[in-house]
């Protein structure tokens, strides 16, 4: 490590910082699956930027294109404004993404990240149904921002705040209170119960597999069951698809096949296919009811983002190929991960598709686990209400060599900490 070219973040840049501190190098190019740092040395990315490169670093044609757009003084910045690169990719994401889903949903732009996509939501469901109450769900994640911070389970993370986050029931997800407890029969007697103290909700927000809460998967059944219940309450169903959404589990949205249907999609991550900050909520026509510049932004919609957004549809989702081949990687992962588990006592892998880990029963084990993993040149984080599990995000284009080298990393890494 070069302490010399550390020394200025440490000298000028806030506190606040966190992915460094796990993997204290400076990265200065990337490539795919692999992120190379200022000493030369290689390292395979099962990080992917939580998710934001599912595609890979630098693919060559988003990157070609987002080239000949800017070197054509190609607009860099439009509000909301009509272009042809938002055309281009309103186009391509409504001919790829929505009809071959008989989905009839408007896109609104919102801020650049996740959050705002959250926020946006939130407010629109508490506008269409009058009702402030928001119901989420233990473990989950939801942004930083302060409505979406209420509907965030992270008690460290609710803590910053500095003020009361209200407006949000937190109840518990599937599988949060061990198995046999039926969580969604829960649920349902809190809100037939009008004594029971639950406000009739606005909404409920939900993701199908919580990334930063651990890599809990529901299952379809209790996901039409939270739909159902949505339905029988007047409230609207809101999917945060911003780190499972984009193919990530093997479908472009992580609830197809799942027997639902949302009334509000978030995206974010890897809504620009290149890493570019993009964000947008996918709206039922009948709930948007937006007054103009209601909900607004100063950066509603990247235009260099629908530049390379639109070569990632174009490129990855004309057919099924893509989205198959992410669903082979998936099952390569997870005997991968079964086999690693089967060696660490107590532990046990989760999640879904290529959004997967293993429950190494602590923070520290997991922590130990992920910085081995960084000496033999693997990036990979840890998530959890404790950071107990070991998180595999890696690029949906990673080379089957590759995944299958980091797992050996991985292997060779948990080996260290087996007792």
């Amino acid at each position: 490590m070069n302490l010399a070219k550390i020394d200025i973040f440490e000298r000028r840049e806030s506190i606040v910082r966190s992915y460094c501190r796990s993997f204290p190098v400076v990265f200065t190019s990337a490539q795919n699956a692999i992120l190379r740092d200022s000493e030369g040395r290689e390292y395979i990315d099962f990080l992917a930027g939580c998710s934001v490169l599912n595609y890979g670093h630098n693919d060559p044609d988003m990157k070609a294109a987002l080239i000949d757009h800017i070197t054509a003084d190609g607009i860099a910045h439009g509000l909301d404004m009509y272009t042809s690169m938002k055309g281009e990719f309103l186009e391509a994401f409504e001919r790829l993404i929505l009809k071959p889903r008989k989905m009839g949903h408007k896109v609104m732009m919102t801020g650049p990240t996740g959050t705002n996509a959250v926020e946006a939501a939130l407010k629109l469901a508490r506008k269409v149904t009058g009702r402030r109450n928001v119901i989420a769900f233990t473990n989950s994640f939801h942004g930083m921002t302060l409505g979406a911070l209420a509907a965030t389970g992270s008690a460290d993370k609710r803590a910053g705040g500095g003020v009361s986050l209200n407006d949000v029931t937190h109840m518990p997800f599937e599988g949060s209170l061990g198995e046999g407890v039926d969580t969604l029969a829960i649920l349902q007697a809190m809100l037939d119960n009008p004594s029971s103290g639950l406000d009739v909700p606005a909404a409920f927000i939900v993701e199908t597999v919580q990334g930063e809460g651990g890599l809990n998967a529901c299952s379809a059944e209790w996901l039409q069951g939270v739909e159902r219940l949505a339905r029988a309450h007047g409230a609207l169903l809101i999917v945060d698809d911003i780190q499972a959404g984009c193919g990530r589990t093997g479908r472009y949205f992580s609830f197809e096949e799942m027997g639902i249907m949302p009334d509000l999609i978030t995206q974010a991550k890897s809504f620009s296919g290149f890493g570019l900050p993009f964000a947008a909520l996918l709206i039922k026509p009948e709930y948007d009811i937006w007054k103009p510049a209601e909900h607004n932004g100063t950066f509603r919609g990247n235009t260099h983002a629908f530049v390379t957004g639109r070569v990632a549809l174009e490129k990855f989702w004309v057919d099924d190929s893509f989205a198959s081949e992410t669903r082979r990687k998936g099952n390569i992962l997870k005997q991968g991960l079964e086999a690693i588990a089967a060696k660490l006592p107590g532990a046990r892998t989760k999640g879904r598709g290529m959004m997967r880990g293993i429950d190494v029963g602590s923070g520290e084990r997991a922590d130990s686990i992920c910085a081995a993993c960084f000496e033999r040149g693997l990036v990979i984080e840890t998530s959890g209400a404790y950071g107990e599990v070991v998180k595999v995000l890696a690029p949906l284009t990673i080379p089957t060599e590759q995944l299958e080298a980091g797992l050996d990393i991985l292997d060779t890494a948990a080996g260290t900490v087996r007792s």
